[in-house]
């Protein structure tokens, strides 16, 4: 997993995410029994481990604080998409590697802080993905009732095609977010939206360098390496 941004670049007084409900898990406690339906939700959940990988190698280096999503304006467009009327509810699902709880610590909070919730889980093993916990969350709301619109930011085709389509299939709006370049699965979909993460009005301080064969300008331009030719001796 990249670096973790630091907590200013990621964090705003929570009021500045205001109107259209708020961006929490709604825990329900205290609450009196009600037959009422309950308000339509909206529900991002945010493949952390994925997102960073694609940007990564979008970028071809490890992303600065100018490269790194604003986590507060996703939340603002989910309060958009929301409307007022509507719930919306943040999730970040991640790895913790064994060593790097204390880089990773200023991150979660700066992302609670903002108001998303966030799911850690170990990375002990190749296979403590979070794929199966994303899915888990969304099944839970789903069964609660009220959902409306899932939006699942990652480009993992494998995990997510079909669960996301069998969701339109029961009536749940779903949109992918990620980078065009790493989610064919939802780009070319006739029934997934997809949205460009850089499409997110203020998620990038700057845009984001992107050059690739299929949007090479008339006069070329270079695609930088991967990895460092150096690379080739620790092999």
């Amino acid at each position: 997993m990249s670096p973790a941004p630091s907590p200013a670049d990621l964090a705003t007084p929570p009021t500045d995410i205001a109107g259209g409900g708020d961006v929490r898990v709604d825990e329900g406690v205290g609450l009196e029994p009600t037959t009422e339906a309950p308000p339509a939700r909206t529900l991002l959940v945010w493949d952390a481990p994925n997102i960073d990988m694609s940007l990564g190698s979008l970028l071809g280096t490890r992303p600065t604080s100018a490269f790194r999503p604003r986590f507060d304006a996703v939340g603002r467009w989910l309060l958009g998409e929301a409307g007022p009327e509507g719930v919306a509810e943040a999730t970040v699902f991640t790895n913790v590697v064994p060593g790097s709880t204390e880089i990773v610590r200023p991150w979660v909070e700066a992302l609670r802080n903002v108001g998303f919730a966030v799911f850690a889980k170990p990375k002990s093993a190749d296979d403590s993905d979070v794929d199966d916990d994303m899915l888990a969350h969304i099944e839970l709301r789903r069964t609660e009732g009220g959902l409306a619109h899932v939006v699942v930011a990652s480009g993992d085709g494998r995990a997510f095609r079909e669960p996301l389509e069998d969701l339109v299939a029961q009536g749940v709006t779903v949109t992918v977010i990620g980078f065009r370049e790493y989610a064919a699965f939802a780009v070319s979909s006739e029934i997934v939206d997809f949205l460009d993460l850089e499409d997110i009005d203020g998620v990038f301080r700057e845009p984001l360098p992107r050059v690739s064969l299929d949007t090479l300008p008339d006069a070329g331009a270079w695609l930088p390496p991967l990895r460092s030719l150096r690379s080739l001796l620790e092999r």
